[in-house]
């Protein structure tokens, strides 16, 4: 393992999952931007300066004229499925190469999706809120009644990647799907 002043620099945006910093942490030396909000673009470029790597959000916008101010910059690993926050020309007319997550969220977003789908056909918030202002009194056939996910029929229009993953998870309740 190379000293600590030899070892490449790396800013990450964002507090990230410790297991991902740690792996940084074993090839670079890594300073985490501490906010909970992303950094002003005059911070992002202060922290990046001097570093070889960047780990960015879709929250960093990346152009020409910050990487002219990276001189050291090498490689920007945008945590993210997409890239439109990064110049990707200015980013490889300066030789700094870029990468993405591409499908990395793709289950994650299906699972919120249909968790959505049921808590409104069932509900779950407005049920929620009758428990919390204390309404409930008792069970009633028609209390909260909501609508059956099983056997119903979802429409999904554009079956990409994340809407293919969800027309998965109905079958799982029976569902016809229809897709555009």
């Amino acid at each position: 393992m190379s000293e600590p002043s030899q070892r490449p620099r790396v800013f990450v945006t964002r507090a990230i999952p410790a297991a991902g910093v740690d792996i940084l942490r074993s090839a670079c030396t890594v300073t985490v931007w501490p906010g909970e909000l992303p950094p002003a673009p005059a911070d992002l470029l202060a922290h990046t300066r001097d570093c070889a790597g960047l780990l960015a959000l879709l929250t960093d916008r990346l152009d020409g004229p910050f990487f002219d101010g990276c001189p050291h910059l090498r490689v920007v690993s945008n945590m993210a499925v997409g890239y439109d926050n990064i110049d990707i020309a200015a980013a490889t007319a300066r030789g700094i190469a870029v990468g993405n997550t591409p499908g990395v969220l793709t289950e994650t977003t299906a699972d919120l999706a249909f968790a959505l789908l049921l808590a409104a056909a069932r509900r779950l918030p407005e049920g929620q809120a009758y428990v919390q202002a204390d309404r409930w009194q008792t069970w009633g056939p028609l209390l909260l009644l909501g609508r059956d996910v099983h056997g119903a029929t979802l429409g999904i229009v554009g079956l990409g990647d994340i809407g293919t993953a969800v027309a998965r998870r109905a079958r799982g309740f029976a569902m016809s799907v229809l897709y555009s």
